[in-house]
């Protein structure tokens, strides 16, 4: 070309999540059906939307106003309904004037990080949510800078670490939070997520925290919202509908600001960020409608206990099954629908291999794997993809310098669920005695 089109960063944009999704193609056609454990899509698990939400939104096709335009913002009554469920926590207020719609919440992390200036970095978890880590990285024409969550104590983050990141990076703006966490499944208690207060006073820091998984907590454990906790400091959650209700193709998802005048910075940034979406024009507007019509059904919280529930209950279900194996790091889960398992890297080495039968097979692989440079929970990965056509995501794609996959808790099937994670401790095993 004449010149560069790409801007440096630009080569950071990555999502091994459906990246995978090319192999595993490769091998269904050969005739290998997949078991997918990539990608956090509770309808691709035969998850069943209730009738009445159906209803709900069959009704709202009939309405005229569904097929116009909706405010900039947002749908005005299901702003001020979004405020009010915040609001009645008894933590940071917010009003119908401090939310912002988006077209999922990936088109909310993008504009996010679009409008920050390449030296404002934001320190996010690692293993990190592809999403955030891409968009940080490519925002800042270089690698995302990260705080360690440990394995080795349930995934609550290593905040020394994080404290002396923050207290020796002066670019660092603000603290990306994950809660419930994607890929880890952890739940942040109260007392840590103060602890991320009190840094980000410290060094006056903007707080983001990512909380679409909030209300997808089981077994005991519950999420305690930002709001709660942050009193006066600036601060942006993330929220949407796509795994609560679920509705993954709706693509709603919405910033809510918290203390926007408490910064000249985070004001201008908020209005900033209201100016991008009126170039829009608006966000799609039928889930818009549908939020508070959903969330407000007397049926819905019943729904969600028995959704929530019947998660928990998997997650046992993989505690028993990989639990006890040898040579992995595994932490129950607590919210959201992952789990993370991590390797004992001491056992891994590059000639580990898993017996693949079909020639056809061996030859895609051994494509896939001329890289000497390739992560080796990578190459665990191509080699249970091959072998027992289960679909995994490798560690290190989520920013991380561990080394394991993450899976789902999504299938509702218990015999299909069971079999699963059976074959994959299985496989573990072979594999790290191979």
């Amino acid at each position: 070309m004449r010149q560069l089109l790409l801007r440096p960063g630009a080569e950071e944009l990555s999502y091994e999540i459906r990246g995978i999704v090319k192999k595993a193609r490769q091998i269904e056609a050969l005739g290998f059906p997949i078991t997918w454990e990539n990608i956090g899509d509770p309808i691709q698990k035969s998850n069943h939307v209730p009738d009445w939400m159906k209803g709900i939104i069959a009704d709202l096709l009939k309405e005229d106003k569904t097929y116009g335009y909706a405010d900039s913002k947002g749908v005005l009554e299901t702003r001020k309904y979004l405020a009010k469920l915040n609001n009645d926590k008894g933590g940071t207020q917010i009003s119908a004037e401090d939310i912002l719609f988006f077209n999922g919440l990936g088109d909310a992390i993008a504009k996010l990080y679009q409008f920050l200036v390449p030296t404002a970095r934001i320190i996010g978890p690692s293993p990190a949510y592809s999403t955030h880590s891409s968009a940080e990285a490519a925002h800042a024409n270089t690698a995302p800078i990260t705080y360690k969550l440990d394995p080795d104590n349930q995934w609550l983050p290593d905040m020394e670490d994080l404290y002396l990141k923050v207290r020796y990076n002066p670019s660092i703006v603000g603290i990306l939070i994950i809660n419930p966490d994607n890929p880890t499944g952890m739940v942040y208690p109260k007392e840590v997520l103060e602890g991320f207060v009190k840094i980000a006073e410290e060094f006056n820091l903007l707080l983001i925290a990512d909380e679409i998984y909030q209300n997808i907590t089981y077994n005991g454990i519950e999420a305690v919202a930002l709001a709660e906790v942050i009193g006066n400091r600036p601060a942006i959650s993330l929220k949407g509908i796509s795994k609560e209700f679920p509705w993954p193709g709706a693509r709603c998802g919405w910033m809510e600001f918290y203390n926007r005048d408490a910064s000249r910075e985070f004001a201008k940034l908020c209005q900033t960020l209201e100016n991008a979406k009126m170039i829009e024009v608006c966000s799609t507007i039928l889930p818009q409608l549908a939020i508070p019509k959903i969330m407000s059904h007397p049926e819905y919280h019943a729904y969600r206990q028995k959704a929530n529930a019947e998660i928990g209950k998997r997650s046992e279900w993989m505690t028993e099954i990989l639990g006890e194996i040898q040579g992995i790091k595994f932490n129950p889960t607590q919210g959201a629908f992952y789990n993370t398992i991590v390797f004992d890297e001491a056992l891994l080495h590059p000639e580990q291999k898993l017996e693949i039968k079909d020639s056809r097979i061996q030859t895609l692989l051994d494509s896939w794997l001329d890289d000497p440079a390739m992560p080796l929970d990578k190459r665990f990965v191509y080699y249970l993809l091959v072998a027992e056509q289960i679909c995994v995501v490798p560690i290190s794609s989520f920013c991380s310098d561990l080394r394991g996959f993450r899976v789902t808790l999504l299938e509702e099937k218990e015999e299909v669920f069971k079999n699963t994670f059976k074959r994959l401790g299985r496989a573990i095993e072979r594999y790290l005695l191979s």
